[in-house]
């Protein structure tokens, strides 16, 4: 399981995340998305620890908390989707391939 952390300050570094999240337990894994183009941070996080008991302990203390003059979002991720071709997640009208009637 893996611990979806949203509205994250843009300075959050991963030794941030970790200070945070090793109050409940022990944290095996930390990734923070950055932008491709700006190579910017993108406000979310996602943080694996050890066990589930850990991750529901942080969830539970962590969600709606304020940090870094914001209110956290913490909850279970949810799994990538696949959309049969290959492709993982997204999507929408911006989404490459996705065609539609053009008129």
């Amino acid at each position: 399981m893996s611990i979806y952390v949203g509205n994250l300050s843009y300075k959050v570094t991963q030794e941030d995340i970790i200070s945070v999240f090793a109050e409940y337990g022990t944290v095996k894994r930390v990734h923070l998305p950055t932008d491709r183009e700006t190579s910017r941070p993108r406000g979310f996080g996602f943080v694996e620890m050890s066990t589930d008991a850990e991750e529901e302990a942080a969830i539970n203390a962590l969600d709606g908390a304020e940090w870094m003059g914001r209110d956290l979002k913490v909850n279970k991720a949810k799994p990538r989707e696949d959309d049969g071709r290959g492709n993982r997640g997204g999507g929408g009208k911006f989404a490459r391939g996705g065609g539609g009637a053009r008129y």
